[in-house]
Order: structure tokens, then sequence, then C-alpha cells
């Protein structure tokens, strides 16, 4: 793995390299600008060539909801989503929906 740092040249003999994300700091969503130069064996170097790299949160977040497992007649209860998360983001909002009476159990 390579872990890449802005402006600082990363050297290897191998064509293929794997970029290093840290999971405390990684990459921001957005365009990424990365460049390739190579060296033949008689040291003469390319020209650039570069690739832009979209970082995108492709991850779906997981919902949690908890809840009491029984709730008195006629009562208020609380639904609670504050254990849901995104690893790529934050949650912006909550959708609950009472879908009606569970005909399986």
């Amino acid at each position: 793995m390579a872990k890449l740092e802005i402006n600082v040249p990363f050297e290897t003999d191998q064509a293929v390299i794997v970029v290093e994300v840290d999971p405390a700091k990684p990459l921001a969503r957005g365009r990424h600008l990365f460049q390739l130069e190579v060296t033949d064996d008689s040291g003469n170097v390319s020209e650039p060539d570069q690739i832009v790299v979209i970082v995108a949160d492709r991850e779906r977040p997981t919902a949690v909801l908890n809840g009491p497992q029984i709730a008195d007649v006629g009562k208020e209860f609380p639904l609670n989503g504050e254990k849901s998360f995104d690893i790529g983001g934050s949650i912006k909002s909550y959708r609950f929906t009472y879908l009606g009476p569970d005909q399986q159990r």
C-alpha cells in the first residue's frame, strides 16, 4: 500500500499501487487529482499523465430503531433512532413510519 501525501512523489518499481487511506482522516468527498510519470531503463522520464478520482460516499447508512417491547394502551411511547449511523458521513434526517398491526406474530 502507498501512503500518498500532497505534492510528495511516491516512487516504486511496481506498476500498480493501492492508495492507503487513514479511516480517521479519509480523503474528503470530491475531486482529487493524481499524476503518474514513468522512467525507462535509460533514465528518460515521460510526460506526466493525470487522472481525477471522485471520492464519493456510496455506502448506505444503517438505521437502528429502538423502542419499548411493551407499551401501555392509551399511553405515549418513544421511538429512538439515535444509534443509526453512516460510515462515510452523518445522518441528516429520520423518517418514522407506522406500518400497521404485525400480522406475522
